[in-house]
């Protein structure tokens, strides 16, 4: 899989350890204006876990795309989210999301927000980034 730095939100980044709620984490792209990102060659939003999470409870973690006409996303627009993960299965190299950009305008500003569900996490570091290039590639059993 090919990986622009400029395209990617987290590189190793820790999630919040707030409790429950929404929080912006990692880095913010500057489209420099509002504009189509998801029209002609596929770009998929692919988030996968660094480090293995924890939590003193039963945490779950559901990541947004998200686009804003402010650096700080302050007023975040979700444009796709995962579905809420249990934090038993936010293991480390785990690829927990992965899916095509929708085509439509999007304002000057994406990024990614981390809503942390029923407890806090103690600990975990995701990577969240686009690319045109996904590896889907799998290795299965013979057949034969």
């Amino acid at each position: 899989m090919i990986l622009d730095e400029r395209n990617e939100f987290a590189d190793a980044t820790a999630l919040n350890t707030g409790a429950a709620g929404d929080y912006v984490i990692g880095d913010v792209i500057d489209l420099g204006v509002a504009r189509d990102i998801g029209n002609g060659a596929d770009l998929d939003f692919v988030v996968q876990v660094d480090t293995t999470a924890t939590s003193g409870g039963s945490a779950t973690l559901a990541i947004s795309l998200a686009t804003d006409d402010n650096a700080s996303l302050s007023s975040p627009t979700k444009v796709v989210t995962s579905p809420a993960i249990a934090v038993a299965s936010l293991t480390a190299g785990t690829t927990i999301f992965r899916v095509k950009v929708p085509a439509g305008t999007y304002e000057r500003y994406l990024g990614i927000v981390q809503t942390t569900g029923t407890a806090a996490f103690t600990a975990g570091k995701i990577n969240a980034f686009l690319t045109s290039d996904t590896a889907n590639w799998r290795a299965y059993n013979d057949a034969i």
